[in-house]
């Protein structure tokens, strides 16, 4: 099976257009506890003329072992990277969207942090939808890419930034609920983490609104 190398053919186009192109992609989406998260990266066309880093993917097509690493040469390869999240109350509250344009605005705000003139740039954003938008964001440019974490070199490092930061929340949170096994489905609907949930009822990470559908739903 031939693995999608991502490129920065699009990413090109758009700095002749615009000073920055800033990615963003989701990590956890479909979890049933644990926060959703927003990877971001900001490249300029100076870092657009760099080599993409050595094993740079969508993260899902990314080997666990290897993910780590990945992330560490992509946020040295950008100019600037954050990670911006929604906890699983607000999922709760508010619904999965709206939370995802929550994390998105907060990953925002952490490349402003950093110096990163986001009203100047294009967000690319991973996905047929703009959700950052509707969430309250205001002057800036989003443009959704379908299937963008998989063939935009700044997008999948966005998105591999992101599965690592979630990942190791994950883990670190495995030692206080070691029913669920979070520690290796990271709060995703395997079928021991149902069984488990069946067992012992929801954690206060868990996404009760999402934990408690029939299983047949995911």
């Amino acid at each position: 099976m031939t693995v999608a190398v991502p490129t920065l053919t699009r990413e090109r186009r758009l700095l002749r257009e615009y000073p920055l192109v800033i990615a963003c992609d989701e990590v956890g989406r479909g979890a049933l506890a644990g926060p959703v998260a927003v990877g971001a990266t900001a490249i300029d066309a100076a870092a657009s003329r760099r080599r993409m880093p050595e094993g740079l993917r969508d993260s899902k097509l990314i080997p666990e072992a290897r993910r780590a690493a990945v992330a560490t040469r992509a946020a040295a390869w950008v100019c600037a990277s954050a990670v911006g999240w929604s906890s699983p109350e607000e999922v709760d509250d508010v619904g999965i969207v709206r939370a995802l344009g929550l994390a998105a605005i907060r990953a925002l705000d952490g490349l402003r942090a950093q110096g990163v003139a986001a009203g100047e740039a294009i967000v690319l954003l991973d996905g047929n939808h703009d959700y950052i938008t509707p969430a309250g964001a205001t002057g800036l440019t989003v443009m959704p890419v379908v299937k963008g974490d998989r063939d935009c070199a700044s997008a999948s490092a966005a998105s591999v930034i992101a599965k690592v930061a979630r990942d190791a929340l994950m883990v670190d949170l495995h030692p206080q609920h070691p029913p669920y096994n979070w520690l290796r489905n990271k709060g995703y609907a395997s079928p021991d983490h149902r069984m488990a949930i069946t067992e012992h009822g929801l954690s206060p990470h868990h996404r009760a609104s999402w934990a408690i559908r029939p299983a047949t739903l995911f």
